[in-house]
C-alpha cells in the first residue's frame, strides 16, 4: 500500500484554491442572497452566510472594504454584491470575498428614500413653521396629475359632489417613469404662474414603490416647499408615506381623501348656514323683546311722565353744578397762587444777588468777630509778655549791681567760690557802670557768721 501515490490535504487544498484563483468568472462576480449570521469582528472585519433558497456560501468583507457601507447589514437583509470566490486554505471551504454591497430591491430604493429624507429635514423643508394654511372656501383647485389616470376622477367626482361652487383645472404631469418627477416639479411652477389657483392637490393613485418613486425625488419634494400655492400632497394608499407627504403643507391618505381636505361638504355648510340663521333668529327675536321691555319702562318712568318737574330739578342740578365748579375753580387759583408765593420766595432764596447778599453779610461778621478774637488775643498776650519781662528782669543777675553787688569773672567764667581762684590770677570785676580788671593777691576765707563787711572784695 506504501507505494499507491497521494497527495497531503494542504497540498490538495492549495490545488483546489489555485484553481479557483484562476478562474475569471470567479474573480469578479455579482451575488445575490440573504444575510444570515452577520457578526461584525473586534477588528471591524464583517462575516456572514449569504443563502438562498436552496444553497448558501460563507462570506467575508474586511473593514477596508465595509467601512463605505451607508447601511447596516443585519440578518434576513436581501443584497446583492460584487467579490471573488476563493478558498480558506485553514478549513478547506470556498467563500466569497465581498468589496462592495448594497440593499437588493426596495432595500436600496427605502436607503435612498431614508437618506434624501434626513437630508431635507436637516435643511428644514419639512418644519411646521412653514406650513400654509389650506383656504376653508377655495373657488379655483388645482390638480397636478395623470390626466388619463383613477386619481383625478377620484378628485374630480368628489369635489363636484362636495362643493360644485370650485372651480377644478388639471395640469398634467407624468406620474411614473424616470422623467416622472421633472414633469411633476415642472407642473407645480406651471400652477404657480397660473396665478388663479387657492389650492393645489400633487399625487397620483396606488402602486408598488418603484411606481411612487417620482414623489420621492428631491426636485419635487423643492418644487412642493418652493410653491406660493398650499399644496395637498395625495400619493398612493393610506400607508404609503413618501418625501412629497412631508414636504406639503398637508398630507392626505388617498386622492379622494385629498379632494375631501380641499373642499367642505356642501351639505355641511347649508346644515351649518341653517343652524346659524336659526340661531340669528332666536338671536334677533330676544333683543326685540328685551328692547320692548327696555321701552315699555322707559315709557313708565318718570321722565316721561313728569318732564317739567325733571327739567326744573336738572336746572337745579346745573346750578349747583356751576357754583361747585366756581368754588372749586377759587379754590384752585388760590393753591395755585400759593404755590406760585411760595416757588417765588423759594427763588429769591436761591437767587445769586441774594446768596452774595448773605454771603456778604456772613464775611462781615465772620471779619469783625476775626478782628474782635484778635484783638482779644494780642492784648493777652502783650499782658503775659509783660509779666514774663517783669519775671525775667527780677531773676536777671545783672540787676542786683544797682544794689551795689558787682560780678567776679575769670575767662569769662563767673566766679562763685575763692575756690575757683589761686594768688597771681587775674580776674575781672563787672560793676554797675564799668569792668575793673584785678590780679588775686590774697584769698582770706568767709568765716560761717558774715561780718558786716561781708561784701567787701580783697581782691
Amino acid at each position: 500500500m506504501s507505494d499507491i501515490r497521494h497527495v497531503t490535504v494542504t497540498a490538495l487544498t492549495k490545488y483546489i484554491k489555485r484553481k479557483f484563483d484562476v478562474d475569471p468568472h470567479l474573480r469578479d462576480i455579482w451575488v445575490k442572497g440573504e444575510l444570515s449570521n452577520v457578526k461584525i469582528h473586534s477588528r471591524g472585519h464583517l462575516y456572514f452566510t449569504l443563502k438562498d433558497e436552496q444553497s448558501r456560501i460563507l462570506g467575508v468583507m474586511f473593514s477596508s472594504q465595509n467601512k463605505a457601507l451607508k447601511f447596516r447589514p443585519e440578518n434576513g437583509m436581501k443584497v446583492l454584491l460584487r467579490g471573488e470566490i476563493s478558498v480558506y486554505e485553514q478549513s478547506g471551504q470556498y467563500q466569497i470575498y465581498a468589496k462592495e454591497m448594497q440593499p437588493d430591491g426596495i432595500g436600496s430604493l427605502y436607503l435612498t428614500y431614508e437618506e434624501l429624507k434626513k437630508k431635507l429635514q436637516k435643511e428644514g423643508l419639512f418644519d411646521e413653521k412653514y406650513k400654509k394654511p389650506i383656504p376653508a372656501f377655495p373657488q379655483t383647485i388645482g390638480v397636478v396629475t395623470s390626466p388619463t389616470g383613477a386619481a383625478v376622477r377620484d378628485i374630480l367626482i368628489t369635489i363636484k359632489r362636495r362643493y360644485p361652487l370650485a372651480k377644478v383645472i388639471i395640469i398634467p404631469a407624468l406620474v411614473q417613469g424616470l422623467s416622472a418627477g421633472e414633469s411633476v416639479a415642472s407642473s407645480i411652477g406651471k400652477a404657480n404662474r397660473l396665478g388663479v389657483l387657492d389650492t393645489l392637490i400633487v399625487g397620483r393613485g396606488g402602486g408598488s414603490i418603484e411606481e411612487l418613486w417620482a414623489f420621492n425625488e428631491e426636485v419635487v419634494a423643492r418644487a412642493i416647499f418652493d410653491s406660493e400655492v398650499p399644496i395637498i400632497s395625495a400619493v398612493g394608499h393610506e400607508t404609503d408615506y413618501t418625501i412629497s407627504d412631508f414636504a406639503a403643507d398637508l398630507r392626505a391618505p388617498t386622492p379622494t381623501g385629498a379632494a375631501e381636505l380641499a373642499v367642505p361638504h356642501f351639505a355641511d355648510l347649508l346644515e351649518r348656514a341653517a343652524e346659524r340663521k336659526a340661531r340669528l333668529m332666536r338671536a334677533m327675536q330676544e333683543r326685540v323683546t328685551r328692547d320692548k321691555e327696555r321701552l315699555k319702562a322707559f315709557k313708565r318712568s318718570y321722565a316721561f311722565r313728569y318732564p317739567k318737574q325733571l327739567y326744573e330739578q336738572k336746572e337745579q342740578q346745573l346750578d349747583d353744578l356751576v357754583e361747585d365748579l366756581q368754588r372749586e375753580m377759587l379754590r384752585a387759583l388760590t393753591y395755585k397762587k400759593d404755590l406760585f408765593r411760595n416757588k417765588e420766595n423759594r427763588l429769591l432764596r436761591v437767587h445769586p444777588k441774594t446768596q452774595a447778599t448773605a454771603a456778604m453779610r456772613r464775611h462781615e461778621q465772620a471779619v469783625k468777630a476775626l478782628t474782635r478774637e484778635m484783638t482779644q488775643s494780642l492784648t493777652e498776650k502783650q499782658r503775659e509778655f509783660q509779666h514774663a519781662l517783669e519775671k525775667l528782669n527780677a531773676l536777671n543777675p545783672l540787676s542786683i549791681m544797682e544794689r551795689g553787688y558787682s560780678l567776679v569773672y575769670k575767662e569769662d567764667q563767673l566766679v562763685k567760690s575763692i575756690s575757683g581762684t589761686a594768688e597771681g590770677e587775674k580776674v575781672t570785676v563787672r560793676l554797675q557802670d564799668g569792668t575793673l580788671f584785678c590780679e588775686v593777691i590774697e584769698k582770706v576765707e568767709e568765716t560761717n557768721e558774715p561780718t558786716k563787711e561781708s561784701g567787701r572784695s580783697d581782691i
